[in-house]
């Protein structure tokens, strides 16, 4: 017989427990916990039923050599590039991949756009929970979106969604979002924990079953995050997020978690009239409007998985208004920036207690590898001395706390990347010469060994 009984939820990361608590004992949040009504069912020898075993098979376990090898078609092409790059080459047969980002952002136009490529070869069942039939239809007409192996089902039910991927098996699957997708039998409502977490594992049995990849769109809640996120990430076999300010065109695509590949590379695209473009060259995208001869600037180079990135480093150094100086870090670590000054300061003597610092990352990148701190120290120290840094310079190194400057990875492609965009002068650690041969590269390279011999490399 089944009888009611209530569970606490943690709406932040899903911890379940018998009793309400002030702050969840799993993720340290706060007034989290929400009231659920469970059903509680009785076996025939009055115990509690808290799991369902499954019959043993022996044909459920196999040897690695009985199963079949990997084959060159183990993975789908999408159409384009800079998505293949994140997902590692391409999207894995049977594979979960969830794609998160704010309202607006381009998630779902990312996907429908896919479909005109990989339709050529594959059916694509597209599942939306928030749009009609008639609404894709339109979005794709704006889109270019044409081919007749895309078809729409407009259903919510995550369990008759399931049911229809198995009797049809689409070549690819697409669920926008799961936030509006339900199983019937949860008596918690829509987007909830509990719902997200449970049609998320029925999604992911249905692809590893069926051998079919699913993308899965995540919406993010207020503080940026997708919703349910510790729920989920254990799940799916990769997680990627878009990036972006919605009143700039240039998107970002990341991999936080990828099975398949690696998490470090990333996708650039630009939102146009017809949809999202790709960008191939993010380092002439980054640099196209850079101002001349101005001071407070410098080029830095950030290496984006195998891919170096080129990126405008702007500093602004100005006498402050306030008792408390105000620091500013966009898109670079606000603690290195702080090291950065007390550097300065020590071993340089420019003070900086009564001086507001502001700096900007042009282009929406985010600089967080230690490459960038010496190009981030001689825009800090052009923009104090307005001392201009050349426009045909580029620097990068890691800046230590005695005034030294250590060596970094990929030093080679980041000059050859330097080389190719036309810059002259390379300003790079002096250990780091011994990698190199200057005389296969067309452009001057010099080792400094201190942050003050890179300073004075400027005017040389």
């Amino acid at each position: 017989m089944a009888k009611q009984k209530s569970l606490y939820v943690c709406s932040a990361c899903g911890y379940e427990c018998a009793k309400w608590n002030g702050r969840c004992p799993d993720c340290g949040e706060w007034n989290t916990f929400e009231e659920k009504d469970v059903t509680i069912r009785k076996v025939a020898s009055g115990k509690t039923a808290v799991s369902t075993v499954s019959s043993y098979n022996d044909s459920d376990i196999l040897a690695l050599s009985e199963i079949d090898s990997v084959s060159n078609e183990v993975r789908y092409n999408t159409g384009m590039s800079e998505l293949d790059r994140v997902l590692g080459g391409g999207l894995v047969k049977g594979s979960l991949v969830l794609l998160g980002g704010e309202p607006g952002i381009g998630k779902s136009t990312l996907l429908l756009q896919i479909c005109q490529f990989v339709g050529k070869n594959n059916t694509i069942l597209y599942v939306s929970g928030e749009e009609s039939a008639r609404q894709i239809k339109l979005r794709a007409n704006r889109l270019g979106v044409n081919t007749e192996n895309l078809y729409i089902l407009a259903k919510n039910d995550a369990e008759a969604i399931c049911e229809t991927i198995a009797k049809t098996t689409p070549g690819v699957v697409i669920i926008d979002s799961i936030q509006t997708m339900c199983i019937n039998g949860i008596s918690s409502s829509q987007g909830s924990i509990t719902q997200v977490r449970e049609c998320t594992n029925l999604f992911m049995h249905t692809a590893k079953s069926v051998e079919v990849p699913i993308f899965i769109v995540g919406h993010v809640n207020k503080d940026g995050a997708i919703a349910g996120p510790k729920v989920m990430e254990h799940i799916v076999d990769a997680v990627l997020y878009f990036e972006g300010q919605r009143n700039l065109s240039y998107r970002i695509l990341r991999a936080e978690k990828n099975r398949f590949g690696s998490t470090n590379e990333i996708g650039v695209f630009e939102m146009v009239d017809n949809g999202l473009k790709e960008v191939p060259n993010p380092s002439q995208m980054l640099l196209s409007a850079r101002p001349k001869n101005v001071s407070g600037c410098c080029v830095a180079c950030a290496m984006e998985g195998t891919r170096p990135i080129l990126a405008e480093v702007q500093a602004l150094v100005t006498k402050s208004a306030f008792s408390s100086p105000r620091r500013t870090a966009d898109g670079f670590d606000y603690n290195r920036l702080y090291l950065i000054l007390a550097v300065l300061e020590k071993r340089l003597g420019l003070y900086c207690g009564g001086l507001d610092v502001f700096i900007n990352i042009v282009g929406g990148l985010k600089l967080d590898e230690p490459a960038a701190d010496l190009p981030i120290a001689m825009a800090l120290y052009s923009s104090i001395t307005d001392k201009t840094v050349p426009d045909n310079l580029i620097a990068f190194g890691e800046v230590g706390l005695a005034g030294e400057i250590r060596s970094v990875s990929h030093i080679r492609q980041r000059l050859l990347e330097a080389q190719r965009l036309g810059f002259e002068k390379a300003i790079v650690p002096k250990t780091a010469l011994a990698e190199l041969d200057k005389s296969k590269f067309d452009i001057e390279i010099v080792g400094v060994s201190s942050i003050r011999q890179a300073f004075d490399a400027i005017g040389k």
